[in-house]
């Protein structure tokens, strides 16, 4: 089942990057969130199952 990681910033979604396996996307999405929110002003992350659901969010003002 795929997962996807959508980085958001503070006008909404700003990359999406597809994974095969969720424990894959949710170590990227925690690995690069310092990284993307110097970078690219992210403020929150997801990751979603193929039906949309979210299985792992994180967030810092």
């Amino acid at each position: 089942m795929p997962f996807t990681v959508i980085w958001y910033g503070r006008r909404g979604i700003v990359d999406k990057v597809s994974f095969d396996a969720e424990k894959a996307a949710k170590d990227y999405a925690i690995a690069m969130f310092p990284t993307r929110k110097g970078d690219d002003g992210i403020v929150s992350v997801e990751v979603r199952k193929d039906n949309g659901a979210v299985v792992f969010s994180h967030a810092e003002n």
